[in-house]
């Protein structure tokens, strides 16, 4: 062994030893009759638009916002239970108007860049700790809906919600099997540049509503 090679070992032997750092608490999190509220209030602190509203009343509460914010058409999937309840509630209103989704990306390029002011998509689930939504898109709401038409409007089902992603992973039993695309939306699309200038609807939607449905 070398002679440098001998000091610094022993200059390492000699030196006091110190105590390892505390390790971060990595278990998960559980908020048990607060999960909902914990979920609504990192979704509005990521400046979404939160509602609570019921199975039978929402597509009548949803016409209300949309009309106040001036929105004259939004996008569906009148393939899915989502949509044939808002087409068959909104049948007759004057606005907003229901732009279907049942046509291939190409003939549907302008009604998702000129048309369509808003778009209605369900999520799979929702975590409290992050105040996240879990898309899944496939080919009645594809991810197009949801990344193009400056209003994303997400419908989540109160009893999809859980603590954490590892707890929806194992809730819905991902280890079986995934989409090739699964999306975490916590808030609308949002981008900031050097001087730390927060601009909305850059890289997507600038609003998300979230209405969350009820246990009946």
């Amino acid at each position: 062994m070398s002679d440098a090679k001998s000091r610094i070992l022993s200059r390492l032997r000699a030196a006091p030893a110190r105590p390892l750092p505390e390790r971060p608490d990595w278990s998960p999190p559980s908020y048990g009759d607060g999960r909902k509220d914990k979920f609504r209030k990192m979704l509005e602190a990521s400046h979404a638009d939160v509602h609570e509203v019921t199975r039978a009343d929402w597509p009548s509460l949803l016409r209300r916002i949309l009309a106040d914010k001036g929105v004259s058409a939004m996008l569906y999937a009148p393939g899915t239970a989502t949509g044939k309840q808002l087409a068959a509630d909104w049948a007759g209103a004057a606005a907003p108007r229901l732009l279907p989704y049942d046509r291939g990306i190409e003939e549907m390029k302008s009604v998702l860049v000129h048309d369509a002011e808003a778009a209605v998509t369900t999520a799979r689930g929702g975590i409290a700790q992050t105040g996240a939504l879990v898309l899944w898109p496939d080919a009645d709401e594809p991810r197009l809906m949801s990344l193009l038409p400056p209003i994303h409007v997400v419908l989540v089902e109160e009893d999809t919600i859980t603590d954490s992603l590892a707890a929806t992973m194992a809730a819905q039993g991902w280890a079986g099997g995934m989409p090739t695309n699964a999306i975490l939306v916590s808030g609308p699309s949002k981008t900031a540049d050097i001087e730390q200038t927060l601009a909305y609807g850059v890289h997507g939607p600038k609003e998300l509503i979230v209405l969350v449905i009820g246990r009946e």
